[in-house]
C-alpha cells in the first residue's frame, strides 16, 4: 500500500475526492508537496458538493494524471457519488485511481494504537478500526477502550457512551500523515464492504386458484 508521497511522487497533479462525511472535500494536488495542496469543501449534497468543489478551485479535469477517492465507511450515497464521478473520467481518459479508508486516516493522525476510530454501520453496529488491527464491524456492547468519531459523520444509532468527536479536515490531517501507507490502488472504484451481499434465489411459480369440491 503506497502512501501519499509515493503516490504523489508518481502521480502528480493528482485530485483526492472524499464525501464520506456530510462535508465533501476535494484537494487537488499539483506537486510533490503534499502541503502544496488547494482545498475546497462544500455542505452541499454530494451530487452537487463535488461539482462545486471543482469549480471553486477552477480545475481542468484533463490535467489530473491520478484519481484518490475515499471508500468509507461513510456515506454509502456520498462515496458512491465520488465513485461514479471517477468511473465516468475516466471512461473519458483512463488513469490510476487509488482509494483510501477514512477511519485509518484519523487514526493515523492521532497516532494511538489503543484508541479507537468509530463510523456508523446501521442496524445498531458500528465500523471500527484501530491501528495495528483490521477494519471491523461490531455492536456498541463489544467496543471498549476510548474511542473518537470523525467530525460531520452522520449516525442513526445512539452514540456508544463516551464517544468525543475529532477532525476530519483532510487538509490538515493528511500533509501530518502523508508517509503513511494508507493506499490501495483500485480498477473498479466503489464504497468499501465489509463482504459480498448475498442474495437469497427465487424460484418463480404460477398461482392458480384452489380447486373447488
Amino acid at each position: 500500500m503506497p502512501s501519499l508521497c509515493q503516490l504523489l511522487d508518481a502521480h502528480h497533479p493528482l485530485l483526492l475526492l472524499d464525501a464520506a462525511s456530510a462535508r465533501t472535500q476535494i484537494g487537488w494536488f499539483p506537486s510533490r508537496d503534499p502541503a502544496a495542496a488547494t482545498w475546497a469543501t462544500s455542505d452541499e449534497e454530494s451530487g452537487i458538493g463535488v461539482f462545486r468543489c471543482i469549480e471553486q478551485l477552477g480545475l481542468h479535469l484533463g490535467a489530473a494524471r491520478a484519481f484518490v477517492f475515499c471508500e468509507g465507511p461513510g456515506s454509502v450515497l456520498g462515496i458512491r457519488t465520488t465513485a461514479m464521478a471517477v468511473r465516468t473520467w475516466n471512461v473519458l481518459v483512463a488513469r490510476p485511481v487509488f482509494s483510501f479508508c477514512s477511519l485509518a486516516v484519523v487514526a493515523h493522525a492521532l497516532g494511538r494504537d489503543d484508541l479507537g476510530v468509530i463510523a456508523d454501520a446501521r442496524r445498531e453496529r458500528w465500523h471500527h478500526f484501530q491501528l495495528g488491527r483490521q477494519l471491523r464491524r461490531a455492536a456498541a456492547a463489544d467496543l471498549s477502550g476510548e474511542l473518537v468519531t470523525p467530525d460531520h459523520f452522520r449516525h442513526w444509532s445512539p452514540m456508544p457512551a463516551g464517544v468525543t468527536r475529532t477532525s476530519y479536515d483532510l487538509a490538515r490531517l493528511l500533509p501530518n500523515i502523508a508517509q503513511a501507507n494508507l493506499f490501495q490502488s483500485t480498477h473498479a472504484p466503489d464504497a468499501f464492504l465489509h463482504e459480498e451481499p448475498s442474495y437469497a434465489t427465487w424460484a418463480p411459480h404460477i398461482h392458480r386458484a384452489p380447486l373447488g369440491p
